[in-house]
């Protein structure tokens, strides 16, 4: 209070001589001088009062790491890009409290690692600095499926959907000393979803100087709350790779950068890309396949020492800096075969440190790596050394059948055999896929006359009829695959082209063209060339592991790379190609690890095809049976459909929505119809049989209680169709209109029953309503037992098949997406649409036994559902002689799973319907037992005559 005393001193004299203020109101500069004073007073008194509990807990916690100084007066807040960058950081690794992460989790947890600095002040101390920032952990694990999209119908990319995800998130405040490198921030943070203010403390140490042996950030991340607490949680030790501007290149120089011998053949030069080698590395994360040669049974090939007790499958490349378009700062990552994530894979004890620098002569990079020492579980005390590691890495410019690598290369250790660290050289590669941003990649085809053997007569054949068939450019040559062997076993798999003519295929995704350039079909006017094109491929199959192949249980992925001759008057592909081989589950170098003694005949469906058919082919050996490297003759199918059928099902399935939407919504309308009805002419609501009324409720209650789930839960149709949130929305519309108009018949049900129980009803009407039940009970139970046998039936005959059911057709689906029989509870839901769309039966019945008189239904009501009902059956007669194939999935009108829809339904079910409103609209204009024969009518009719009371008499 004494500070808040002596900033007001100078009132005093005011505030004691009224003579002097009486006056001063009348001054508006005093005024407006008095309200700002008083606002920035107290402004900075709470300001200085928040600050305080800050400054206690930084002394306290951190004052011995880097002292707090005061902020230099006037001093505002900075966003200075260069200390900024020094500090920020966004690869590295952190050890995994228990009361946050699992410790125990395997190294297919991938790790996000994130520091950034938000704002600076300028203290009195020109070597300190206060910072304000944020810093994220997570923690996550990707669940790998194969999906298959009906928006992307090409391809079967394994889509990553992060199963568990944990993390912590901190908003932080304190100081940083540019001459000791150390920072010291407090602030409070959020992990999970539950906690949200645990008190942290982020300590941390940056390298002096920057350079390849010096690299490294560390530090913990702690918390300060009371051990006993809830937001507590164990110490996290952190090890990240600094981004500073100033580091320092020390391994390499300006010449090849210790890369030995010329390089072999023609390479793609990088220094007329627009800022040189970093275009391609800067910030690219590449991941190479290691290939072993056979010296690797006799020493050591394990890049990441000797003590591991598996070789890797792969090399993770992340160019971290590049300067002068030339020298480049790496990592190098070789994780364990089950890390499937997308950032960097920074484990130290499987990680490198590398620089290097692009040699312009010969056109390849030229690196040294280093290892990441003395590292344990809890980070200990890690340094950078062992900088015996070489690496060199070239794009070459010619591909070929045998060589379809954008980018090779080789590591290898520079020490002794006998020396400890050393490992034999080991070659690396990568698909072309990874040449994103490089052209000039040409395609030699050597083995078109070879092809021309095999399939000289399928080449020929100009086609017959009208049909169609996928042109050669078109994302239509890309297709998922299902390979089954003579044994019966089966893998999924992939094709793609990679070159067509001389234009790279890889140019387009999805039909897309990209900066690789745009594909054309040729114009020209002759024939042959017009339909026969080189073409080159790649594919692939995950085989089980009882797989047999060559005589040998299958491991790993099965590569085959192709090419040949394309005929698109007959849809015809084939191919020779040749496969990876592999040792003791590895993949040998180039010269040890190719059969190319393979021939692929594949025949595409046509586009115009009335029936759906898949695209199938063989895959065969031409070895004799006695090689061991013979394989049985392998059978692929396809069920991928072209653009054109996607761009149909898109827009039946929007048309649809919009169907679905309407027939709900007049649903709705046509109840409310009725109700005015009944309002206008009450004396008809006893008459409205409740067993009709029970039947139209209970349609719409249970497909609302069974899907009910929908409007909270993830779908996995959605999920196929690939675009969940569009359908989702969908779901959750459909639903609440279905609900309206069960609240509205609930309504309608309500009134009848009230009607009922009035003193000045009949009861004779309850008579005939259990005459109703007693008729139409029956019925329902005994379609309900022939709908439970018929599921019964169909699921035993379905056990053991993949077979995928499409609007009448049979038709096979990829492994992984096998087609699933509906559940009992989907077959009630189809059931529950049989009786809706005869609701009028009951009320038939009732008018029978009851003698009912006059329109106890209004037309609008009876006339209007009917049609709702009959429209989905004409409908669907419609799109299946219109269409050639429909996924029963993406039905959304009419769908299969909703009601009985097969061609004799769709004529039996609107029939019905129409003669049940039919038989209403005659009772009601001639009377309710007009419609049977006359003797079953009443055969007198009595007449009210006045009573004769004793008097007359």
């Amino acid at each position: 209070m004494d500070s808040i005393s002596s900033s007001f001193s100078f009132l005093h004299p005011l505030l004691l001589n009224p003579s002097k203020t009486r006056n001063s109101p009348s001054n508006p500069k005093f005024v407006i001088f008095l309200f700002f004073f008083f606002f920035f007073s107290f402004f900075t008194f709470s300001f200085s009062a928040s600050d305080s509990p800050f400054q206690s807990t930084y002394i306290r916690l951190c004052d011995n790491l880097v002292t707090a100084f005061p902020i230099r007066p006037n001093a505002a807040a900075t966003s200075s890009a260069a200390i900024a960058d020094s500090l920020r950081f966004q690869t590295g690794y952190f050890t995994s409290a228990h009361r946050l992460f699992n410790r125990s989790a395997a190294s297919d947890y991938s790790k996000r690692l994130n520091f950034r600095v938000t704002s600076i002040r300028i203290t009195q101390n020109d070597d300190v600095f206060e910072l304000r920032g944020q810093i994220l952990l997570q923690q996550r694990r990707p669940n790998m499926n194969y999906r298959r999209s009906l928006r992307k119908v090409y391809r079967g990319h394994r889509v990553t959907n992060w199963g568990v995800s944990q993390w912590i998130r901190a908003t932080l405040r304190g100081f940083w000393s540019r001459s000791s490198g150390k920072l010291c921030m407090l602030g409070t943070g959020s992990y999970g979803y539950k906690v949200t203010d645990a008190n942290v403390v982020l300590k941390l140490s940056y390298p002096l100087d920057l350079n390849v042996l010096d690299p490294l950030v560390s530090g913990t991340l702690e918390s300060f709350d009371d051990k006993s607490s809830l937001n507590y949680f164990e110490p996290i030790s952190i090890l990240a790779l600094s981004q500073g501007s100033d580091y320092r290149f020390t391994l390499v120089g300006n010449e090849n950068g210790g890369c030995v011998g010329g390089s072999d053949g023609e390479n793609l030069p990088l220094g007329d890309l627009s800022k040189g080698a970093c275009t391609v590395f800067r910030g690219r994360m590449d991941q190479f396949e290691l290939e072993y040669g056979s010296h690797c049974g006799d020493v050591n090939c394990n890049p990441i020492g000797s003590g591991a007790q598996k070789l890797p499958d792969f090399l993770y490349f992340y160019g971290s800096r590049c300067v002068t378009r030339r020298r480049v700062q790496m990592l190098l990552g070789f994780p364990d075969t089950s890390y499937h994530g997308f950032m960097f894979p920074f484990y130290p004890n499987t990680t490198l440190i590398s620089e290097g620098v692009w040699d312009e002569k010969e056109n390849r990079l030229c690196a040294s790596a280093c290892r990441i020492l003395n590292f344990t579980g809890d980070l200990g005390n890690p340094y950078v050394g062992d900088c015996s590691i070489k690496l060199a890495l070239r794009f070459p410019a010619v591909l070929s059948l045998r060589n379809r690598s954008s980018a090779l290369g080789q590591i290898w250790s520079d020490k002794g055999i006998g020396d400890s660290g050393y490992f034999g050289k080991v070659g690396f590669k990568s698909s072309f896929k990874s040449a994103r941003g490089l052209q000039g990649f040409q395609y030699v085809y050597t083995e078109i006359e070879r092809v021309r053997k095999y399939c000289g007569g399928k080449m020929n054949d100009r086609g017959k009829g009208r049909k169609k068939y996928p042109d050669g450019y078109s994302s239509d040559m890309r297709f998922s695959m299902t390979v089954r062997s003579n044994k019966g076993q089966v893998a999924p798999g992939y094709s793609s082209p990679l070159f067509v003519g001389e234009e790279s295929y890889e140019g387009r995704l999805y039909g897309v063209p990209t900066k690789m350039g745009k594909l054309k079909s040729p114009r020209t006017g002759s024939d042959n060339y017009s339909s026969l094109l080189n073409v080159s491929y790649t594919m692939s199959f995950n085989p089980p592991p009882d797989f047999n192949l060559s005589g040998q249980i299958s491991s790993g992925e099965v590569k085959i790379s192709a090419e040949g001759i394309y005929n698109r008057n007959t849809g015809n592909l084939c191919m020779t190609g040749c496969r990876n081989l592999r040792s003791n589950g590895k993949i040998l170098m180039k010269n040890e690890s190719m059969d190319c003694e393979i021939v692929i005949n594949v025949q595409f469906s046509a586009l115009n095809a009335k029936r759906r058919d898949s695209v199938k082919g063989t895959i065969e050996s031409t070895r004799l049976k006695s090689d061991p490297y013979y394989f049985g003759p392998l059978q692929l199918s396809s069920s991928s459909i072209y653009t054109s059928q996607a761009d149909a099902s898109i827009w039946r399935m929007d048309f649809e929505i919009v169907m679905l939407l309407i027939s709900n919504t007049l649903a709705c309308l046509l109840v409310g119809l009725q109700l005015l009805h009944v309002r206008k002419h009450p004396e008809v609501l006893p008459y409205i049989s409740v067993v009709m009324l029970l039947v139209i409720t209970l349609g719409h209650m249970i497909p609302l209680i069974l899907n009910f789930g929908t409007l909270f839960s993830h779908s996995q149709q959605t999920v196929f169709l690939g675009s969940e949130g569009w359908f989702q929305v969908n779901e959750v519309v459909v639903r609440m209109v279905t609900m309206i108009a069960f609240l509205l018949e609930l309504r309608l049900l309500h009134l009848t029953w009230a009607s009922r129980q009035h003193e000045g009803s009949q009861p004779g009407l309850w008579v005939s309503e259990k005459k109703v039940l007693c008729m139409t009970l029956p019925l329902y139970i005994g379609g309900t037992l022939v709908a439970w046998f018929v599921h019964i039936w169909k699921s035993g005959h379905k056990k053991g098949s993949r077979s995928f059911r499409l609007s009448r057709h049979r038709f096979k689906f990829p492994l992984g997406q096998a087609y699933q029989s509906p559940s009992i509870l989907e077959d009630l839901k189809s059931y529950a649409g049989l009786l809706l769309d005869g609701f009028l039966l009951p009320q038939i019945i009732f008018n029978i036994t009851s003698k009912a008189e006059g329109n106890t239904l209004a037309s609008s009501f009876y006339v209007g559902t009917t049609i709702v009902r009959i429209l989905p059956h004409a409908y669907d007669l419609y799109r299946s002689h219109t269409t050639a194939w429909f996924l029963d999935s993406s039905y959304i009108y009419a769908n299969h799973r909703m009601g009985f829809y097969s061609t004799a339904w769709d004529i039996v079910i609107p029939c019905g319907g129409v003669l049940f409103a039919v038989l209403v609209y005659l009772q009601q204009r001639f009377g309710s037992r007009c419609i049977l024969p006359k003797r079953f009518r009443e055969s007198s009719v009595y007449e009210k005559v006045p009573a004769i009371g004793n008097d007359e008499l």
